[in-house]
């Protein structure tokens, strides 16, 4: 069997009090964008028995009047990317023109989009139950000028 030297144990030790810490700080004030060493909120964490759920989309307009959802599939970007950039998207709904740019990547021959919104619908639950009942509130907006 093959023994570390005192040298190697000294530096296995080391690296692991190091990493240890790296995840002890990034656990007590880390933020999800430190994932790994930081929490990742988004799975530890659950609304109350009596708060409405939220689920976010994205839809948009063509030219004809059409409403088109907006996935992952025909633009490339992933509805937690958005739900992780929503205030971003409030602050700023012009920035909402790069997700109708991708959608006309994405999918060639589509009619282009004249609006983009987020769009994000509450389902009503008691306790920790749905109750068919939803709300919708249009969190950002764009109309293309």
């Amino acid at each position: 069997m093959i023994q570390l030297s005192r040298r190697g144990r000294r530096a296995r030790v080391g690296l692991a009090l190091a990493v240890f810490g790296v995840l002890l700080v990034g656990t007590l004030w880390g933020t999800d964008d430190d994932f790994p060493f930081g929490p990742f909120r988004m799975y530890s964490t659950a609304p109350g028995p009596d708060q409405d759920a939220k689920d976010t989309r994205v839809e948009g307009v063509d030219a004809a009047g059409r409403t088109v959802a907006l996935t992952e599939a025909n633009t490339g970007i992933r509805r937690a990317e958005i739900e992780g950039q929503e205030q971003a998207y409030a602050a700023d709904p012009a920035r909402l023109d790069q997700i109708a740019d991708a959608y006309l990547e994405h999918t060639p021959g589509a009619e282009p989009l004249r609006q983009v919104r987020i769009v994000v619908r509450w389902h009503g639950v008691h306790d920790s139950r749905p109750t068919g009942t939803y709300r919708d509130d249009v969190v950002a907006q764009w109309t293309m000028p």
